[in-house]
């Protein structure tokens, strides 16, 4: 898959998932806004239900008289005939009642703000609770009763309220401020469509936190299910980034493979054609010297074949360690002796600084010493012109580490998270002759890791590398 195609995927699925988000968003929004008009559309509706029991309670004449009487200094309605006199006859008493109905029914229409002082607290509440309930309104809220005439409340939150200086005190609690501008509220005791004696106005504190919790399980759903598919897309993304980085690394080591392997087999082509040529073959000197070009290039490829196979091992964790004493400043002596060949052909210098006391550790020789020869093979490999490397041993608490340093070409902070890869091999730059499969250091980790040590590395471009192995001394395999 091309580099443009998974842009093309990461970008078509990013415009996707922002298009969800947004119409999610918006449908939620819509289904606030949905259920705060239809609470709304309740509230007033209870409020008018509330309103119409509070003025046909106001329809009692002696309520009103002495109510009227308190403010004005004498009655307005009067009866001739009490109803409830049982000595009068039964038409004179309905004729009574009828009459006490058609007045109390618009006394209040007469002085609509004496009515408004005659609603009774205990029924307002009880009218204001069954009203909510019926409608499966079950919050905490404040409510009040505003007279007009004198721009107070006259009842609020269950109590009676007095005016003072223009500041209401309540006999119980304090001041609903909120109560002021509340958007729930109507009418009492209105004469046509100017004159109105008050409101009954309710204000809830929670009122947000309900609307939002009727959408909570949505809300939560979604997010839960966007969220999913936001992991389920980068997992799939990264799997494909992988499987790219995966598939360029393998055509890489095939392609590093090829060039190996071209060589030692191109070279023993050449010398076994060569021992065929009659003129050599009475030469038992050059015979010799061909069949040990052979000998060598053979052990070449063997070599690479085994480390092949080796990482194979690692892999599948088939591989038994030898466990076994090993003396690690012996090791690293070898080992120096080995690559200082190879160093001081190419005029550089290669210096052992052992400084180990207790140098003895369990492990698998074989495979310490390949670790060994690896890092030096490394720092020898990407180091330019002449090398200049240092192979140290020292004592740690719990063991013992081996630290590997160059001035080579060093490594970027990319490379640095990725150099114990497989087949991941650093950009030499302008140095065109390193060879090998990128397996080197996954091994060495892999081996580190095996005798339960540690491996870490410090590098600056153009300034070396400095590699550190450490190996613990109460090393124990599984038995």
């Amino acid at each position: 898959m091309s580099k443009r195609i998974i842009q093309s995927i990461i970008i078509l699925m990013s415009i996707s998932l922002l298009g969800i988000t947004i119409i999610q968003y918006v449908w939620l929004k819509r289904g606030i806004e949905v259920n705060a008009e239809n609470f709304d559309d309740k509230v007033i509706f209870a409020l008018n239900r509330v309103k119409q029991q509070i003025e046909e309670d106001a329809n009692d004449v002696e309520t009103f008289n002495n109510l009227y009487k308190q403010n004005r200094g004498s009655s307005i309605f009067k009866l001739d005939i009490d109803p409830a006199d049982q000595a009068i006859s039964p038409l004179d008493r309905y004729r009574a009642d009828r009459l006490k109905n058609q007045i109390g029914s618009t006394a209040w229409f007469i002085e609509p703000s004496v009515a408004l002082y005659s609603v009774d607290i205990s029924d307002v509440e009880k009218y204001l609770n069954t009203e909510l309930q019926d409608q499966d309104i079950d919050l905490d809220y404040d409510y009040g009763i505003y007279s007009n005439k004198d721009s107070v409340f006259v009842i609020a939150n269950g109590s009676y309220t007095v005016s003072v200086d223009n500041e209401e005190q309540f006999s119980e609690g304090g001041e609903a401020d909120a109560l002021y501008e509340s958007a729930y509220q109507v009418n009492l005791f209105s004469i046509g469509d100017t004159e109105t004696a008050g409101s009954l106005r309710i204000f809830f504190p929670k009122r947000g936190t309900f609307l939002f919790s009727a959408i909570l399980p949505s809300l939560i759903s979604s997010i839960l299910f966007t969220g999913l598919i936001l992991f389920c897309f980068i997992y799939t993304i990264n799997i494909i980034l992988t499987q790219k980085k995966v598939s360029q690394m393998k055509t890489d080591f095939i392609n590093n493979m090829t060039h190996e392997f071209k060589t030692p087999i191109a070279t023993i082509s050449l010398a076994a054609d060569s021992i065929n040529n009659p003129m050599i073959m009475s030469r038992p000197e050059q015979i010799k010297r061909y069949a040990g070009i052979i000998k060598e290039e053979n052990s070449r490829m063997l070599n690479q074949v085994e480390k092949v196979l080796q990482i194979a091992k690692l892999d599948k964790e088939d591989f038994e360690l030898k466990v076994t004493d090993i003396d690690i400043n012996e090791l690293a002596k070898s080992a120096v002796e080995m690559t200082a060949l190879k160093v001081n052909d190419r005029g550089g210098t290669i210096k052992a600084l052992i400084q180990s006391t207790h140098p003895v550790v369990k492990g698998d020789e074989n495979h310490v010493s390949n670790v060994i020869h690896n890092l030096l093979d490394n720092a020898n490999k990407y180091s330019p012109d002449k090398p200049n490397i240092t192979l140290e041993t020292r004592d740690v608490n719990n063991g013992i580490e081996i630290i590997v340093s160059d001035e080579g070409i060093g490594m970027s902070k990319e490379d640095l998270k990725r150099i114990f890869e497989k087949f991941y091999r650093v950009s030499t730059g302008n140095i065109h002759d390193v060879k090998g499969f990128g397996l080197g250091l996954s091994y060495v980790k892999a081996i580190v890791d095996a005798h339960k040590g540690r491996v870490s590395v410090r590098s600056e471009l153009g300034k070396g590398s400095v590699f550190t192995v450490f190996l613990p001394t109460n090393f124990v395999t599984k038995d």
